[in-house]
């Protein structure tokens, strides 16, 4: 077999092309040495697709080999991979018309503003788990090929969901979810708002539901220990921008304390603490203000992804090979 050699100047073009595919964005903020642990220097924040309303709620599936996230205003999941890139992976994700939802109550343009999927989360049995702010309830997907899906809950106490938003399960199989009002036009003012607080809520596998908080103005993101002893849920209320803490108990949660919140960080920087990850080392990655935030389970804040860009959520891939982030029009990954 005769080999080929292709010319140095077509080779230099090559990786001319390849570098100007590959489009960057933002840096990151090494505020301590231990974030090398998790970020290698010179690692670039790198944009894979572009154009979205708002994208939200990435997760990681294996059996598609792919990451799934939410564009909300779209009411659509799209789904990205190194070999086929971008495409819509369910149409519509958060609002099939179930629910009351402005005069019409219809999938017109006028309705589809911000009523699409948020959250997402694979249950113990690799099935995808959906908030879905339209619909007001969290649905399952029942099949992969034909997309149809059910509601797992859609009520309390006879009362509508706010608009379920950001959702884990515990390795007991109970799944926490928070409910603020972002997918209702008027927010706490909207006259389909049919409870009168924005709650996080239990769903055990029996079908037990219950209101564990009651007291937040915005809970948003949620996440739970590696060792399950704590449930994490980010407050994304710009008057008091902060991540709680609190102790689970058989019943519910207890000793809601602030685990981290602005105070030390740059005024300026954009976002509210939005979407949670934890790492297998205990270290949480928090989306909000300036990016995505490593913090220590101690509190101690390692540096910041910064994404310039208003940053909803993020996801590792099963091999911790990449921090995939949803980041406003943009959704965009980091070598870890």
């Amino acid at each position: 077999m005769k080999l080929k050699l292709v010319p140095f100047a077509v080779i230099c073009i090559l990786l001319s092309l390849n570098a100007q595919t590959k489009r960057t964005i933002g840096t990151v903020d090494r505020l301590h040495p231990e974030l090398d642990q998790y970020i290698s220097p010179g690692a670039e924040i790198e944009i894979l697709a572009e154009g979205f309303g708002w994208s939200e709620g990435p997760v990681w599936v294996n059996r598609l080999d792919a990451i799934l996230f939410s564009d909300v205003p779209a009411n659509k999941i799209y789904r990205w991979d190194e070999k086929n890139g971008l495409g819509v992976f369910l149409d519509p994700s958060g609002y099939t018309g179930i629910a009351p939802r402005g005069k019409e109550g219809s999938l017109n343009a006028e309705n589809r503003d911000e009523s699409g999927s948020n959250g997402l989360v694979l249950d113990a049995n690799g099935q995808l788990t959906i908030c879905m702010h339209g619909d007001r309830r969290v649905a399952k997907l029942e099949d992969w090929e034909k997309k149809s899906f059910s509601t797992i809950v859609g009520k309390y106490q006879g009362k509508y969901f706010n608009s379920p938003n950001d959702l884990v399960f515990a390795k007991n199989g109970d799944l926490y979810f928070t409910d603020p009002p972002y997918g209702l036009k008027k927010g706490d003012e909207d006259p389909l708002k049919e409870l009168d607080f924005n709650g996080v809520y239990k769903l055990t596998p029996s079908g037990k539901l219950s209101l564990i908080i009651k007291d937040l103005t915005r809970p948003n993101g949620v996440a739970i220990s590696n060792d399950q002893k704590t449930l994490y849920v980010a407050i994304s209320d710009p008057k008091d921008r902060r991540i709680m803490a609190y102790d689970i108990t058989s019943k519910g949660v207890e000793n809601g304390r602030v685990f981290f919140n602005d105070d030390a960080l740059p005024k300026g920087d954009q976002g509210n603490f939005d979407g949670l990850k934890i790492h297998p080392s205990g270290t949480v990655f928090s989306t909000g203000p300036g990016g995505v935030l490593i913090i220590t389970p101690q509190g101690k804040h390692l540096g910041t992804i910064r994404t310039e860009q208003k940053t909803a959520n993020c996801a590792f891939d099963t091999k911790l090979e990449y921090l995939y982030m949803t980041t406003h029009m943009y959704l965009t990954r980091i070598k870890l």
